[in-house]
């Protein structure tokens, strides 16, 4: 990122390896939307010649002095947001936001992310995980971010067995929120989006109806297949500011609402006063950045690993070697209708 609305290469020094860091070659990289977001909405504020991206599987060039689980040569997975674990923060049990609101999130925020020959992470032995053999590069780097944040949707919803779920938005992200609602026991699992690839991996992952919102409201269409009942759970991984009303009028009294959804611009989000029982209908909302550390990154593989989720049919465009960044760039900007995801191998 060059600045707001502009990108292209640059040449910067390789960042300096502390003690308990590492230093990491890419081999494969994924653009998301956050960094579409990011360059061409101004999300973040002006940020001038900061590396793009933060999902990334890589091999270590370099390490700290103090790094105890990792040695150069490890292929590694990192995730997205990199908490320093010796925070208050951490400690609270919010390492997401160890320094400051959002401050786990480094890469492509606060300091330069992973579209480069190298890259610095932070508390290696915190923040990495050993990438097993039989493991994908492809479902590997959908765990640095696209697995993660959508299971932390159907967390912050608080799913339960039985529960009935709207997922608002079936990119990447809202995608493994629908496997990530089916797997912790939800029955009805309506999935709002409207291109044909993504509903139909939605489907395969667990979605038991699609709601196309270019076919109506998705607030009417929802209530007239709950016999006006609503659900009582709703997982927001798409949209924007607006999307609450919906998502609040769709929610049954004692429902909760579990954002992960990146709000790339505007002022306020917009809550209905009288369908959120005028401040007191027990709908609950939640809103969360995803969390970080090798121990979720290792339990989340244990899932791969067993055959219970598949995160690399989120892949349906491929490129090779660091020239091809730019170009799965640009797709996830201008998301063509057989587009769900991008990826480049490095190596």
């Amino acid at each position: 990122m060059k600045k707001i609305g502009s990108v292209g290469w640059i040449e910067k020094e390789v960042a300096a390896c502390g003690p308990s860091d590492a230093i990491c070659r890419p081999l494969a990289i994924a653009p998301c939307t956050s960094d579409i977001h990011t360059v061409w909405s101004g999300a973040l504020g002006e940020r001038e010649n900061m590396v793009l991206g933060h999902e990334a599987v890589g091999e270590i060039v370099e390490v700290g002095s103090l790094v105890k689980n990792f040695k150069v040569g490890d292929k590694v997975i990192i995730t997205a947001i990199t908490p320093d674990w010796n925070s208050e923060e951490a400690q609270s049990g919010y390492a997401m936001h160890s320094g400051g609101m959002l401050s786990g999130w480094k890469f492509s925020n606060f300091k330069d992310g992973v579209f480069a020959e190298f890259f610095h992470v932070n508390d290696a032995d915190g923040n990495l995980t050993h990438l097993p053999e039989g493991v994908s590069l492809e479902a590997a780097c959908m765990l640095s971010d696209m697995v993660p944040t959508g299971f932390h949707g159907a967390e912050l919803a608080e799913i339960e067995f039985g529960n009935s779920v709207a997922v608002i938005g079936i990119g990447p992200v809202g995608l493994m929120s629908v496997a990530a609602c089916s797997l912790r026991g939800a029955g009805e699992i309506f999935a709002v989006g409207s291109r044909e690839i993504c509903c139909n991996l939605a489907r395969d992952f667990g979605a038991t109806q699609i709601i196309n919102y270019k076919k109506g409201d998705i607030l009417s269409q929802i209530m007239d297949l709950t016999d006006g009942k609503g659900v009582d759970r709703v997982v927001i991984a798409g949209g924007d500011c607006d999307t609450f009303d919906a998502a609040v009028k769709m929610l049954r009294p004692g429902g909760k609402i579990g954002n992960v959804n990146y709000l790339g611009d505007g002022d306020y989000i917009k809550i209905p006063r009288e369908a959120w029982g005028c401040g007191m209908g027990h709908k609950q909302i939640n809103g969360g950045l995803m969390p970080g550390g090798s121990l979720r990154s290792q339990r989340l593989l244990n899932l791969i690993q067993t055959n219970r989720i598949h995160p690399e049919r989120l892949i349906t465009h491929r490129f090779k070697g660091l020239s091809g960044v730019e170009e799965a760039l640009m797709l996830m900007k201008d998301k063509p209708k057989d587009l769900i995801k991008p990826i480049v191998i490095i190596d």
